[in-house]
């Protein structure tokens, strides 16, 4: 029986698993329960100097439940999903809700926002699991890397993925849905050196389906033109001055927007943009947009990890914060309605302008092009922002040279109304695209 075959019944298997859970929990006196199944079955492989470095096989996953008994809540989980132990694992979580505190916002979500028809996306693109399969595109991108340039002395390895997964819910709304998903990737790290300067660079691809991957030779000629610039980076004298933040780079930002505006940070009071739905919070013009039903997005999905439909939604629009994102637990505790992110976020999309990554340059002027940042310095309550970053000086709009060892710091409210531009130039390897994103001033700690 083939891969396909062969998930396509594990899945039945699993959704009977569920639904016996759940089942199970409502006799033995849980008000409510939900239970959720992730199972992944994948290969990673792994290349280094065009040597197989390690190979490694992987069919694992783990059954979770929750139950709710009279306001308490209850949580067991188990790799076993056998009748014995998701008995035992139902029981141990009746057991704990007996001991946990009362709390009038927690329950399963409303049942009226169910997903009970939930569409096929096109999430699932099997591939060879084979070793040698995953072993040959590997060791092709890292061969041809190496051969590029001979400043690229040496090599942190190639990594070929491919994983087929499987997820199931259920909830006592007489509720089990499920579907099937991929994911492959292909990545390639290098080290450079000219004189007794070394750096390392990388790219990657990844994909739903095996198809839509870059090929061996655009990574590792990606990998070698990233790393071969880096050489001969230097510190740059403290300043105040205009920064671009490459495509790549400027997903991070964005991530932390994600963290102030969820239903988590909201009620604990830990955001920067706490009370701020529907002020201004991006400059006029500026709009983020979440499309959660993208045929084959990587986080493209029919509903959230609470069974919530999952829908179109202008998160920013014309700079105005129009959405928090909510799970039913963090709705209710704000007196709102879920907003199907229970799990995260869907497919965001910044909107671009027409300019391409040449124009941006110019339309930076002199200032600082980041493409690395580098630890946590991010403070959520406050909004400060100081993370070690790495990139070019850029002066009249032309690159002259590498940076690094350099720190940029602001504050993330400044940054997001500081944004002059966004460029056309997306990076389209993530779930969350944008393109190079200007913002008008930060400070550079250097020399």
């Amino acid at each position: 029986m083939d891969s396909t075959s062969l998930i396509a019944q594990e899945r039945e298997q699993l959704e009977v698993a569920v639904a016996d859970a759940i089942s199970l929990a409502t006799q033995l006196g849980a008000d409510q329960a939900e239970v959720a199944v992730s199972r992944q079955t994948g290969i990673a492989v792994n290349t280094r100097m065009t040597e197989v470095e390690n190979i490694e096989f992987n069919h694992d996953g783990a059954l979770g439940i929750s139950v709710y008994v009279k306001g308490r809540k209850g949580n067991s989980s188990t790799s076993d999903v056998s009748p014995k132990s998701i008995e035992q694992a139902v029981k141990a979580a009746i057991e704990i809700a007996k001991h946990t505190s009362v709390d009038e916002y927690a329950g399963l979500a409303d049942p009226a926002l169910l997903e009970r028809q939930p569409q096929d996306l096109d999430l699932f693109h099997p591939a060879s699991l084979e070793p040698d399969d995953g072993l040959a595109i590997a060791k092709a991108c890292e061969e041809i890397a190496l051969s590029q340039d001979q400043r690229i002395v040496n090599s942190d390895g190639a990594s070929y993925t491919s994983h087929l997964g499987i997820k199931v819910y259920g909830n006592s709304h007489d509720y089990v849905q499920s579907y099937l998903s991929s994911r492959h990737s292909l990545s390639c790290m290098l080290i450079g050196q000219e004189q007794d300067d070394m750096q390392r660079d990388y790219s990657y691809t990844m994909a739903r389906n095996p198809a839509d991957l870059l090929s061996p030779e655009a990574v590792a000629k990606d990998a070698v033109e990233r790393t071969v610039k880096r050489l001969g980076a230097r510190k740059i004298d403290t300043c105040s001055c205009p920064v671009l933040f490459s495509s790549d780079a400027a997903v991070s930002l964005f991530g932390h927007l994600v963290n102030a505006i969820s239903g988590g940070s909201l009620y604990r009071k830990s955001s920067f943009l706490l009370d701020s739905l529907g002020q201004q919070v991006f400059p006029q013009g500026f709009s983020i947009s979440e499309r959660p039903h993208v045929l084959g997005g990587l986080a493209s999905t029919p509903y959230d990890s609470e069974g919530v439909k999952t829908q179109d939604l202008e998160v920013i629009a014309d700079g105005v914060l129009n959405s928090y994102l909510l799970t039913s637990y963090s709705a209710r505790k704000l007196g709102m309605t879920t907003t199907g992110h229970a799990g995260g976020i869907h497919n965001w999309f910044v909107k671009t302008g027409d300019d391409d990554f040449t124009q941006m340059l110019k339309n930076l002027g002199t200032g600082l092009y980041v493409t690395e940042l580098m630890g946590q310095g991010v403070n959520a309550v406050s909004g400060d922002y100081s993370r070690g970053a790495a990139g070019f000086w850029v002066e009249n709009g032309e690159i002259l040279y590498p940076v690094h060892e350099i720190t940029i710091a602001s504050n993330l409210k400044d940054m997001f109304k500081g944004i002059v531009a966004v460029g056309s130039d997306v990076d389209l390897r993530t779930s969350l695209r944008t393109g190079s994103v200007l913002i008008d001033n930060m400070k550079i700690a250097g020399n």
